[in-house]
């Protein structure tokens, strides 16, 4: 194995300091891959010497000779704990990314890449910092509408299409591993696990599979919603699958056993997106009732519902603590909720036009919605504020995301470009 570079993974607010930590890339088997160093009791009074001794005990790719850039890095963390204050984003790129609309976005764990699916049966590979298109994924024979990598690692892909497939991808060289047969409808949605062992796929079917990274062969069909299966997500631990329907139910599966647990029923309307919090043990909902449900992952009991919007919900996101619950609206406006008192905090009005999608900054202190109106927003938590309006879209935007740091955003856009902003 031979180390290549260092990346910094910091997630403030320092009470969630198993954010915090370092990525490694190296090379081995002639592939670049990646494993994190995380720091959980960094604090801006930690002991440098101490802390890069202790790293070096346990990591054997930190040699004597790298000892002083990882010294370097976790005093850069220590002095990212410290800083306040709000950054300002500046368009810096716009990609004519594909030739017919995109239909998603996504970051590798360490920010320096990129993934966009596309209406037009493609998936690319772009690099960040400069905006160059590294690969183009070709193969299915449909929308390409599902996209992940499988972070930490970001060495392989997913794209689900609407081709009835999911294709998994050597995010190197743009070899195609594995095309997964067996859905009998479009694929919606997917994820990796954890491990990067399996993939969860959602399909228009009403069913959801896992599949097994390394063989390529189906591992088991969750079977039993009556419906679309348009939602799904993996808790942290890897043990347990979420997913959300177009039947108004969620449904927790055993990973192991590969077995329904409960089945969370209350919603009167079709699910719009399902999510676990941090610390697996909690679980929110949205859905076209204009609701959104909060649900304990254990019982499956329902501990709040969360109301107020007058259209329906079409994003949910926990922030990274745990503590907070955004909430996306076709009526415009956005919300955020406490997890534990469930009382609506901030209610974000600006839009002109539908929120389809919404997202924390790492940091739990800003909001990023996308909206038909063409523009995307960052909001204050505390306040309610709309700190920045990021324009230049020509249609709808309908994909925002956060780079690992926070501080920088890609927006995807019915105008089929995706921009970036630093």
């Amino acid at each position: 194995m031979r180390l290549k570079r260092f990346f910094l993974r910091y997630y403030p607010p320092v009470c969630l300091l198993v954010s915090s930590g370092i990525i490694l890339e190296y090379e081995r088997g002639g592939h670049l891959r990646t494993k994190s160093i995380d720091l959980l009791d960094l604090t801006p009074e930690t002991n440098l010497d101490e802390l890069v001794s202790e790293i070096r005990q346990t990591e054997p790719l930190i040699t004597e000779s790298r000892a002083e850039k990882v010294k370097e890095l976790v005093l850069r963390l220590q002095q990212k704990q410290g800083q306040q204050g709000h950054h300002r984003f500046c368009f810096c790129k716009e990609l004519k990314a594909h030739i017919l609309p995109l239909t998603n976005v996504a970051f590798d764990k360490s920010g320096s890449r990129f993934i966009t699916g596309s209406y037009d049966r493609t998936c690319r590979i772009w690099d960040t910092a400069s905006g160059t298109e590294l690969r183009t994924l070709e193969g299915h024979r449909n929308v390409v509408y599902a996209i992940a990598f499988n972070n930490p690692y970001g060495d392989k892909i997913a794209t689900g299409s609407f081709d009835k497939t999911c294709k998994l991808w050597c995010a190197e060289t743009g070899k195609c591993f594995h095309t997964f047969h067996g859905h009998r409808a479009e694929i919606v949605c997917l994820a990796f696990n954890p491990q990067s062992t399996l993939v969860a796929t959602g399909s228009m079917d009403a069913t959801a599979k896992l599949w097994d990274v390394e063989s390529g062969e189906e591992v088991a069909t969750l079977s039993g919603h009556t419906a679309e299966v348009l939602s799904l997500c993996f808790n942290t631990a890897g043990n347990h699958l979420v997913t959300g329907s177009f039947d108004y139910t969620v449904a927790i599966w055993d990973v192991a056993s590969k077995r329904r647990v409960h089945t969370l029923i209350g919603h009167m309307g079709e699910i719009s997106n399902v999510q676990f919090n941090w610390d697996c043990s909690l679980i929110v909902s949205g859905s076209v009732d204009k609701t959104c449900k909060l649900w304990e992952a254990v019982s499956g009991k329902c501990v709040a519902t969360l109301a107020g919007h007058t259209e329906e919900v079409l994003d949910v996101s926990f922030d990274l603590s745990g503590q907070l619950i955004a909430t996306a609206s076709a009526d415009g406006t956005a919300k955020v909720f406490s997890a534990t008192t469930h009382e609506c905090l901030v209610t974000l009005k600006g839009h002109a036009g539908e929120i389809s999608k919404i997202c924390f900054s790492p940091q739990g202190s800003r909001v990023l919605t996308a909206s038909s109106d063409k523009t995307a927003r960052l909001w204050d938590v505390q306040t309610g504020a709309c700190l920045q309006i990021l324009e230049g879209h020509t249609d709808e935007i309908f994909s925002c995301v956060f780079n690992y740091e926070g501080d920088a955003i890609i927006t995807g856009s019915k105008d089929n470009t995706c921009r970036i902003w630093y």
